[in-house]
């Protein structure tokens, strides 16, 4: 297969109460795991990069990468550029080969945010992209972009609604209660505004700061309406913490070969975990 708009995926998971996990990698190994893992799980699958991986590694060798694995396994995958708020890239991202990118105007007036929104919403409909934007501000930090709690702010439904019909956004990443990074005690969800905002908006609903939030407060969200979730801080620890065992054991290790085979299995377990909690496992099939 090819590469797949995210759109169909998510419309997909709106309609049959699941949610679509979105893994960010960054590196070929990482992308590698999370593909396996939903190759081997029949699970649609969103690969995400952030602007600073896209900037380590170049948006063509990724687009390449995921390209290869879309031809590798009859499963729907999408290439998302997640939180970018620097128009040219979203372009350069585009031309790379990109089938969903996120414009990130959260942090500007709504007015400005609706303007910029629209602005990437006319050129990615013309390649078949997926637009996802943000209302209100999720907490935390992601790649380059740090919000404090303070100025966290939730998303207002009926604002939200004003906000799809004046885009035509794709997607939605509305401010409910999440934040980036691992939570340093027990998320607080606003359920309730989920559930209000479903009710309003069409376009399917990403829940953002998706590490470390329990599992039965992701499929409480996602039987309200959560389409997507994105998962980023703990596939890079499981990564990370078994590279660091085999160096704990071994410390002159010089092949990489000998510490990214175990960093691998350690990713595509934590990420099988993560599609089984968001409810997808088996439902690629239904997509192809």
């Amino acid at each position: 297969m090819s590469l797949v708009s995210s759109t169909p995926l998510l419309q997909h998971a709106r309609e049959n109460g699941y949610c679509v996990g979105a893994f960010n990698v960054h590196t070929l190994e990482m992308l590698q795991a999370v593909v396996e893992a939903a190759a081997e799980t029949e699970s649609p699958l969103i690969l995400q990069s952030t602007v600073g991986t896209v900037k380590h590694l170049g948006p063509d060798y990724i687009a390449a990468a995921a390209q290869t694995a879309a031809k590798l396994h009859r499963i729907p995958i999408a290439l998302h550029l997640d939180h970018c708020t620097d128009f040219d890239l979203i372009v350069k991202c585009i031309r790379a080969g990109y089938t969903s990118v996120m414009i990130d105007a959260s942090h500007s007036p709504f007015d400005e945010n609706v303007a910029q929104t629209r602005k990437v919403v006319e050129v990615a409909k013309a390649a078949g992209v997926n637009v996802e934007a943000e209302l209100g501000k999720v907490g935390g930090v992601e790649d380059e972009i740090v919000v404090g709690e303070e100025d966290a702010t939730l998303a207002d439904p009926l604002e939200c609604r004003r906000f799809v019909e004046l885009t035509g956004v794709a997607t939605l990443a509305p401010a409910i209660g999440t934040a980036h990074g691992i939570y340093k005690g027990e998320p607080k969800i606003d359920f309730d505004r989920i559930q209000a905002i479903a009710e309003v908006v069409s376009v399917p609903l990403v829940l953002h700061g998706g590490s470390g939030i329990p599992v039965e407060q992701v499929r409480r969200a996602v039987s309200l309406g959560m389409s997507k979730m994105n998962i980023a801080t703990e596939l890079r620890i499981a990564f990370s913490n078994a590279i660091k065992s085999v160096f704990d054991q071994n410390p002159e290790e010089n092949d990489p070969r000998k510490y990214m085979v175990p960093a691998k299995q350690a990713l595509k377990e934590m990420a099988i975990e993560k599609m089984r909690m968001c409810g997808c496992i088996g439902k690629a099939g239904q997509l192809i």
